[in-house]
């Protein structure tokens, strides 16, 4: 074995130095890899195998890949990063980084990895994705991603014909529910902890049949692992065969901050929706060389768009360091001829 090398868990060698290092290997983080490995780039995805979208039976409006199962996009995407030459290890990136300016062509960046060894990257791509924090009812966490659900688009067809409560727990409650309502027929709004709808509100869901009904949610019945009804804090039993709710998304970011990239707050229509990394369209973050995709950045953003964001990310950072590689050519050939006889 080189010196360049050290040997993976998993039998795979490491190498001492990347041209890029992706932390995170989701739908963003696997289609910058493809991209910088198709582009020739020797490239390290380091992932937990701790998608946000695991409890899911499938990922929807996924152009080519409808209905797929979440692990099983992640498995087909990893194939495809190593059958260009790419690495992907399973393994938690701890820590980040920066190095001193070594010139172009240089590492520029250390991460470290859970088992205590470090690799080289010329330049990062961090897609490590969002928690999302749920409302605090008993029970309901254990059905985010199945009969919990947050987004029409992903999972409204599969609960058209159900009863879908709408957990509200802020002045968005009235949109969802009306939102929702242009899937399922039967919509309930419980009011839990948001605010009671305005008059105009009250008007617009009663005029499309939304039902509101009043009270702190404190639990839910569940029979043959499906839930059946939301218990009120009065004792009343109302009949829900899916729920609704917004999560606040915090941004997985802790390995950027040793790079000095900090999370920011969400903003959406002046409402605090969680944290996320900014950055800019294509990914780049205010420290050079670093790149963020997918949820880390865009926490509301659906699997296809995270995919797309990863391949933009792995464009724009292969285009750096072609760049980078021309500069150093160029320094090269100048010493060369000063250096030739006259």
């Amino acid at each position: 074995m080189s010196t360049e090398e050290r040997e993976v868990a998993e039998g795979e060698l490491l190498q001492e130095q990347y041209d890029v290092v992706v932390v995170g290997g989701g739908a963003a983080g696997l289609a910058g890899a493809l991209t910088t490995a198709r582009a020739l780039r020797s490239t390290l995805v380091v992932d937990a195998g701790q998608p946000r979208n695991a409890p899911a039976d499938g990922v929807h409006n996924y152009l080519g890949r409808e209905g797929t199962p979440p692990r099983e996009l992640v498995a087909i995407g990893r194939a495809e990063v190593e059958a260009y030459g790419g690495t992907v290890l399973t393994g938690t990136a701890r820590t980040a980084e920066r190095l001193g300016d070594g010139g172009p062509g240089a590492a520029r960046f250390r991460v470290g990895l859970d088992d205590g060894r470090s690799v080289l990257a010329r330049r990062l791509l961090v897609t490590t994705g969002a928690v999302d924090v749920l409302p605090d009812v008993p029970g309901l966490a254990e059905r985010w991603g199945r009969d919990l659900l947050h987004c029409p688009f992903c999972h409204g067809r599969e609960v058209a014909d159900r009863v879908v409560g709408v957990l509200s727990t802020s002045a968005f409650g009235v949109e969802q529910a009306l939102m929702w309502r242009g899937w399922s027929e039967r919509v309930v709004l419980l009011q839990h902890t948001g605010p009671a709808p305005s008059p105009e509100q009250a008007e617009r869901m009663a005029a499309r049949g939304v039902e509101v009904v009043e009270g702190e949610v404190v639990g839910l019945e569940v029979d043959d692992d499906r839930v059946e009804a939301v218990r009120l804090a009065d004792g009343r039993v109302v009949a829900v065969q899916a729920l609704v709710t917004t999560s606040r998304a915090v941004a997985r970011s802790g390995v950027l901050a040793g790079l000095g990239v900090e999370p920011a707050e969400l903003v959406m229509n002046g409402m605090s929706l969680g944290e996320h990394v900014p950055a800019e369209s294509t990914g780049a973050t205010s420290v050079p060389g670093v790149w963020v995709a997918g949820n880390v950045s865009a926490p509301m953003a659906p699997v296809l768009a995270a995919a797309a964001a990863g391949m933009t990310a792995g464009s724009m950072i292969t285009k750096d360091l072609v760049d980078d590689d021309t500069t150093a050519a160029v320094r090269v050939a100048r010493a060369a001829r000063v250096a030739a006889p006259a």
